[in-house]
């Protein structure tokens, strides 16, 4: 059992409402962190540049594109809690204006969840006989939208930290010196990809060494064509 179903344990996990998960920044941060730099590294050597050309280029990546996506989700997130209020704003207004056409929509609302007659009609009575109640039904069920907004700077946080952790990785060989350090750096990066898809299968559905090898093999079909690219590069410039 994933919880606890006493009356004690059902109260107080209730009381404290519904937890925000930032699962997925953090896994989009890892991921990208972890591709977009050995896909730096990989073309760089690609194209037999220096060490020194792939330790600026990967720190420049880390902090530049790093900075980017964590700003990006910023943003994204922070858009989606202003519809939200817009939307809530725009019900608040309905109901002021048009109560009789909002009492409609709650009852059609229920009656295709399978309420009749007169329970239908006091789920409507208790529905709108508060405003707040009203508006956050009408956003739930009207707009598909969740009971709480995402937090724009945790979700920028778990994207920004999870991007220079797992981006790190590739570089961590030409920092220290490595001998054969394309191919240290190559595995190192693929451990990280199995690690973040071995760890979000807790999750999800799937098992662990699946989800697991399905990241690694998505990360390495990126690595890939950046080598790729690197070589073509070099070919190109002579």
């Amino acid at each position: 059992m994933e919880h606890e179903h006493t009356i004690e344990a059902i109260g107080q996990r209730l009381a404290t409402g519904p937890q925000h998960n930032y699962l997925r920044d953090w896994i989009y941060g890892g991921i990208d962190g972890s591709v977009t730099t050995f896909a730096v590294v990989s073309g760089v050597v690609g194209a037999h540049l220096s060490p020194k050309v792939i330790v600026i280029m990967g720190f420049a990546n880390l902090v530049a594109d790093g900075f980017s996506m964590a700003a990006s989700n910023f943003l994204g997130t922070k858009a989606e809690r202003d519809d939200m209020q817009r939307l809530e704003a725009i019900e608040h207004r309905h109901i002021e204006l048009a109560p009789d056409g909002e009492r409609e929509e709650v009852r059609q609302i229920f009656g295709r969840k399978g309420f009749q007659g007169s329970d239908l009609e006091r789920v409507v009575a208790l529905i709108t006989s508060d405003r707040e109640r009203w508006v956050k039904t009408m956003l739930s069920d009207e707009y598909g939208l969740p009971p709480e907004a995402r937090s724009a700077w945790r979700a920028a946080t778990s994207t920004f930290s999870a991007f220079i952790v797992c981006g790190l990785a590739p570089l961590l060989p030409f920092l220290l010196g490595t001998s054969s350090a394309i191919l240290v750096s190559t595995f190192l990066t693929g451990a990280v990809f199995f690690l973040i898809g071995s760890v979000k299968s807790r999750w999800s559905t799937s098992s662990w060494w699946y989800s697991g090898l399905s990241t690694l093999l998505i990360g390495g079909i990126a690595a890939s064509l950046s080598y790729v690219a690197g070589v073509l590069l070099k070919n190109l410039a002579g």
